[in-house]
């Protein structure tokens, strides 16, 4: 009997320690990946899929876009200890570094979009009709002994193209960190990247078949790199990036005028504006009955819709059919 017990301890003490050892490597074997926008946040699930080593966080998450965020003392620490940062990296985000040079985990991997793009990313493009700022007129000022700052467009997630380009650098970083998994995240890139070029097809069969070739937004506008993709024009209120509220007379006044000459049909918003400036610019046009449309640019879409199942695809597939009316 003394010696089945001491089998029975000598059992216990050994599953344990296999126990323990397990347990080890399952928390060795997390990896930590923050993310500053939802677009980026979905490109990681969609490569991560349901490994359960990848432990995922939004920080942009209560609904606030990018060019309005600062990072929260939470924030802060996230960053500090995570295994891979992914960010924009344009004029929003120039917290970052102060962040990553105060950062806990030295061999973090971070991922800045506009570096990954290189030359692909876009300078901040001033149309003709568009309000400058306030603050783009103290910077011209400043600059204006011959000393030139360029602003890059940062709104680099609304190009299909673009996000391939992203995932599969994303894929590689996962891959690097999480090794066990690398093979799968770079099978679930390759799928996910053939639906955005079926999409990517979509938007351009659309665009082929449509009548109007210009969308006018009486709004910001940070769709510059989505009608680059499929060659269309456009006319703004604002630049993408711009603080201002509200336009002036002039900017209605040309913007009212451009729907008359081109007999628009429609004409735009982005998913955050109060919409005052569209109906305003329809109010000041000969026939006044343009319907107001809203492209969604997914800089304040929150980890709740995405539990409630919006993705990236599903919002630029809404997009698309919000572009066919635009255009028709």
């Amino acid at each position: 009997m003394k010696k089945l017990l001491a089998l029975v301890l000598s059992a216990l003490v050994l599953t344990s320690l296999l126990v323990g050892c397990g347990s080890t490597e399952s928390k060795k074997a997390d990896v930590k990946v923050v993310t500053t926008i939802f677009p980026i946040y979905d490109w990681v699930r969609e490569i991560a899929q349901d490994d359960a080593d990848i432990n995922l966080d939004l920080l942009l998450d209560n609904g606030v876009d990018l060019h309005s965020y600062q990072p929260s003392a939470k924030d802060i620490v996230d960053i500090s200890d995570c295994d891979i940062f992914i960010y924009v990296g344009g004029e929003s985000d120039k917290w970052v570094d102060d962040t990553l040079k105060q950062a806990n985990n030295k061999n973090m991997t971070v991922l800045n979009l506009m570096d990954i793009l290189g030359d692909k990313a876009k300078e901040e493009e001033v149309k003709e009709g568009m309000q400058a700022d306030e603050d783009e007129h103290e910077k011209g000022e400043e600059h204006k002994e011959g000393e030139e700052e360029h602003e890059y467009d940062e709104h680099v997630w609304l190009s299909l193209k673009n996000s391939s380009l992203i995932v599969d650098k994303i894929a590689e970083a996962l891959g690097k960190v999480d090794t066990q998994h690398a093979i799968d995240f770079t099978a679930n890139a390759d799928a996910y990247k053939g639906k955005l070029t079926e999409l990517d097809k979509q938007y351009q069969d659309a665009v082929d078949k449509a009548s109007v070739k210009t969308l006018l937004f009486g709004d910001r506008f940070p769709f510059r790199y989505l009608t680059d993709d499929y060659k269309l024009d456009y006319y703004a209120a604002f630049v993408g990036c711009s603080a201002e509220t509200e336009a002036s007379f002039e900017t209605i006044t040309f913007l009212a005028g451009k729907a008359d000459e081109l007999q628009l049909k429609a004409i735009m918003q982005i998913e955050t504006s109060d919409g005052s400036i569209a109906k305003t610019v329809r109010d000041n046009t000969k026939t006044k009955d343009q319907t107001i449309l809203t492209l969604d640019s997914l800089q304040s879409v929150t980890s709740e819709r995405a539990k409630n199942g919006e993705t990236y695809l599903s919002i630029m597939t809404a997009n698309l059919d919000v572009l066919k009316e635009a255009l028709a």
